[in-house]
């Protein structure tokens, strides 16, 4: 399947030629942060990891450091998580969410809603690896009840393939009786079916909740529920529509109003680069009044506006 990523490998790669254009970009006084952002943007993660081992051949000294010493704020941040294998940012990213002050539901809604099952299971695996703790046990010890339920059943990436067509009207049943029939809601009915079905099967059962009730499944969802569940069972949903319209969306409000949520936009349009940017660029004019080149232009500044733009790929006006 062709990449629907706006970031692609370099043709004709040179490790040692880029390892080179960057060591210069940081000697002596002043560093050239176009030459940086210019370059990196330009190749694959997988072309990174070999630029940054050819750098420490070279030079002696570890380009992660080199650049974080030269660089700073936003832009460091953006061109430090382009260097992090997606693997390796996604297993970060969740440490962080849940060892930081307080916890990160976002970031934990984000990633758990969107991430195919064997990249679930790639990330459990790796976390142990990286940290020898349990995601499962680190999320459940920061986060309560059917929240951290469906999190717990999306770490198990078992969902089921295909479309289960027998279970159709019986799921979108079950859930109108647990939300919309009911006075409270039966909040496990939510959680198991949207936690469990195939993506293919959940937009049938989408479709017959809304033959049957008159209601989006989303609508319902926040009629029905509140706070990170709701969050949770909204990502899902959403993702299980369209995995780069829920980008989209995300990046949407991540810049929409006053002040910027730089560690979403940051999040997604790194992580999102090499996977389906292109798609979710679509979708975002599709379902927004301008462009997610104009959006990042008009919220963002300097060199780390630069970087953004050049992950973004190019303009849907």
């Amino acid at each position: 399947m062709a990449s629907r990523g706006t970031v692609k490998a370099s043709g004709n790669f040179n490790a040692s030629a880029d390892a080179e254009v960057l060591y210069k970009a940081m000697k002596g006084l002043g560093t050239d942060e176009d030459a940086i952002l210019q370059l990196l943007t330009a190749r694959s993660n997988a072309q990174r990891q070999e630029i940054k081992a050819t750098y420490k051949t070279l030079f002696g000294k570890d380009l992660i450091d080199d650049l974080k010493g030269e660089l700073g704020g936003k832009f460091e941040t953006l061109i430090v998580a382009l260097m992090t294998p997606p693997l390796a940012y996604d297993v970060m990213l969740l440490r962080n969410a849940i060892k930081g002050a307080g916890t990160d539901e976002k970031v934990l809604v984000e990633i758990l809603a969107s991430r195919t099952c064997q990249q679930v299971k790639d990330i459990v695996a790796a976390y142990r690896q990286e940290y020898d703790d349990d995601l499962e046990e680190d999320i459940c010890g920061d986060t309560s009840g059917h929240f951290k339920r469906l999190l717990v059943i999306l770490l198990q990436a078992n969902r089921q393939t295909g479309i289960q067509h027998g279970n159709i009207e019986s799921d979108a049943q079950a859930l109108f009786k647990a939300g919309e029939e009911k006075f409270g809601t039966d909040e496990q009915s939510f959680v198991t079916i949207l936690g469990n079905r195939s993506a293919e099967h959940l937009r049938k059962v989408f479709d017959a909740y809304m033959k049957m009730t008159g209601y989006e499944m989303e609508e319902s969802i926040k009629r029905e529920t509140s706070g990170n569940l709701e969050d949770l069972l909204l990502a899902v949903v959403k993702c299980a529509r369209s995995v780069s319209g829920y980008f989209a969306e995300t990046l949407y409000y991540a810049m929409k109003g006053a002040g910027t949520d730089d560690d979403t936009l940051i999040r997604v349009m790194v992580s999102r680069s090499e996977v389906d940017m292109l798609d979710i660029r679509a979708d975002f004019r599709r379902n927004f009044a301008c462009s997610l080149f104009s959006m990042i232009k008009g919220d963002t500044g300097g060199d780390y506006r630069k970087a953004l733009l050049l992950l973004c790929g190019g303009d849907d006006a």
